[in-house]
């Protein structure tokens, strides 16, 4: 064989041989897909997360899908699982929403994945069905409450309210002032349930077993006047005139922004959303502060928990074992610090070693000595009874339009949960 003929063949081999390489390559290479709600937090959360973790794993891709916040988003999660159309990985619920799913059906079973040994104990009950744990933290834990503007409430020499009646009085004051007290932004349906779901603190302070009767169907939120007052308090700042003028309209994000500028002075709001303050309104994040939503009794005032949202492995996806390595990734430091650096740090993590930097927002320092101190806060109901009604986004609404009444709404409400207990077999329904 000539040269010519030599170099020739050796090209060939050579384009063979890298055409062979790239087609293992793109082989080996395994894509999973994510579910996650289409809110800028978890937006931001996992395009950081992906981030990172592909930067550590050349061999997995992950693409993430998301889809609508709110009842529509659990419906279509709903959908997807029911026609075993679910993607790899799911960004969801724990409480009460997660034991609606199904999960031990539905869920790959991390029990004894050694990551959970990185998980605090206190997380793992709201992720936890027939003694198994499905989940992970995704999220910090975060506090259901009210945000406030604080040169509002500086320039018109305001305290921070412990009770409801010092709060509406604030809000007398700030709408003489020619600011909105209070802002809602209905657009979002799902913003409208912080009366309801943040008053819990106080229901529990009042009624300590409200829970456990509740879930054995011996006490209804129409009936009892202490859970009752979350649809009164939200029928009372409708009727007071409290409201900024698009409250129908508003989205979530204009809420946000309108509390941060002193728009508006307050927005019952989850403190975890601070995060999107510090994104879209960053030279105002420390002007924003937040309390609990106050109760009657001021000595007795406490904030309602939420614990952070988790990651789950569905349980038909044809690469368990690479999604776990992502899940694992998730519940470690790296993955913390991946979450701080997409939208701040929101409060306390759930994962061991995963500290917060000094530099935490205000509405974040506002929200941890609740959790420092004994006996300020309790979880909310969603996670120590497994009842949650899927319409309290739209029933919340018309209470706060004025639509219907705190008392029409409430026994609305104690309707809408009756289904969802007799699909979970709960004795007494």
């Amino acid at each position: 064989m000539n040269r010519r003929l030599i170099r020739h063949a050796g090209a060939i081999l050579g384009v063979v041989a890298f055409v062979a390489s790239t087609q293992w390559a793109a082989a080996e290479t395994v894509t999973l897909t994510w579910t996650i709600f289409n809110n800028p937090n978890e937006v931001a959360i996992a395009g950081k997360l992906v981030e990172a973790f592909e930067a550590k794993n050349p061999d997995i891709k992950i693409e993430v899908d998301p889809i609508p916040a709110g009842g529509d988003g659990d419906n279509l999660v709903k959908t997807r699982l029911s026609t075993d159309d679910m993607s790899d990985l799911l960004w969801y619920n724990d409480g009460s929403l997660f034991h609606a799913l199904n999960p031990t059906k539905n869920f790959v079973d991390l029990t004894d994945e050694t990551f959970q040994q990185g998980i605090l104990e206190s997380f793992k009950p709201v992720v936890t069905q027939d003694g198994r744990i499905y989940g992970v933290p995704l999220g910090t834990a975060l506090g259901g409450g009210v945000f406030y503007n604080r040169k509002v409430y500086e320039k018109l020499g305001l305290s921070v309210p412990k009770s409801w009646a010092d709060f509406m009085a604030n809000n007398e004051k700030i709408k003489a002032a020619g600011i909105a007290p209070v802002i809602q932004t209905f657009g979002d349906p799902w913003t409208a349930q912080l009366f309801v779901l943040a008053d819990y603190y106080n229901v529990q302070a009042a009624e300590p077993d409200f829970a456990q009767r509740y879930t054995n169907n011996q006490v209804k939120y129409a009936s009892d006047p202490v859970a009752l007052k979350g649809f009164e308090r939200q029928e009372e700042v409708f009727k007071a005139g409290d409201l900024n003028p698009d409250f129908a309209s508003a989205k979530f994000e204009d809420g946000l922004r309108m509390v941060a500028e002193g728009k508006g002075a307050h927005y019952p709001m989850l403190s975890i959303t601070v995060g999107t303050i510090a994104k879209n309104s960053p030279a105002l994040v420390n002007d924003v502060g937040f309390f609990a939503l106050p109760g009657d009794d001021a000595a007795k005032n406490g904030l309602t928990t939420w614990m952070p949202n988790a990651l789950y492995i569905y349980a038909r996806t044809k690469h368990p074992d690479e999604a776990k390595r992502f899940v694992a990734f998730v519940a470690s430091k790296e993955g913390c610090d991946a979450q701080t650096a997409a939208i701040g740090a929101t409060g306390p993590y759930l994962v061991k070693g995963c500290d917060l930097p000094a530099d935490v927002p205000t509405a974040v320092s506002d929200l941890l000595p609740y959790f420092a101190t004994e006996g300020t806060t309790a979880p909310a109901l969603e996670f120590i009874s497994p009842i949650k009604g899927p319409n309290l986004p739209q029933i919340t609404v018309e209470v706060g339009s004025g639509f219907r009444s705190a008392a029409s709404g409430a026994a609305l409400y104690d309707e809408d949960v009756v289904k969802q207990a007799q699909q979970l077999g709960l004795p007494g329904w």
